[in-house]
């Protein structure tokens, strides 16, 4: 049963969508079909021959319906997998935009309104309103271009 279900896999991760295949354990799925299909034991070869032609004839639909359901079900799984999860990228992202915070000075920065608050933000640097503050900086280190006794307003 274990090569019929393989062979299964192998054949519908083919038909998926690449993005869908990436992110799919073909493993999970192997292991997700076999504990739902019966098992094809043998202890002779013509025993084994016999199983093999009972699981490429018989239970071949079943087989498939196996698969396509452990495909379905390992996607839908949030918690699959036997490792600790791991939210690197998601967390990277997260202190990528609590550093923009500080840097911008803008709380209420998020991702729908990034693009947004960065173009003004650079909007406002080109016209001498700096806003913004650098890495280290301290509120007293920030330049008010408007108070520099050098601008002019106009």
């Amino acid at each position: 049963m274990e090569v019929l279900v393989v062979e299964e896999v192998e054949q519908q991760f083919q038909a998926l969508p690449a993005k869908t295949a990436k992110y799919t354990n073909p493993s999970e799925v192997i292991a997700y079909a076999l504990n739902r299909l019966p098992a094809l034991y043998a202890t002779s070869k013509r025993g084994w021959q016999r199983q093999w032609h009972r699981g490429k004839t018989e239970l071949r639909p079943q087989i498939v319906t196996a698969v396509r359901q452990g495909i379905m079900a390992v996607q839908r799984d949030p918690l699959r997998g036997d490792g600790p999860l791991s939210f690197e990228e998601e967390n990277a992202a997260m202190t990528a935009l609590q550093k923009l915070k500080v840097l911008l000075q803008r709380e209420d920065l998020s991702w729908d309104n990034l693009n947004d608050v960065v173009e003004q933000t650079l909007l406002d640097t080109l016209r001498g309103r700096i806003t913004w503050r650098q890495s280290g900086d301290t509120d007293e280190d920030i330049f008010d271009w408007e108070k520099h006794p050098h601008y002019q307003n106009g």
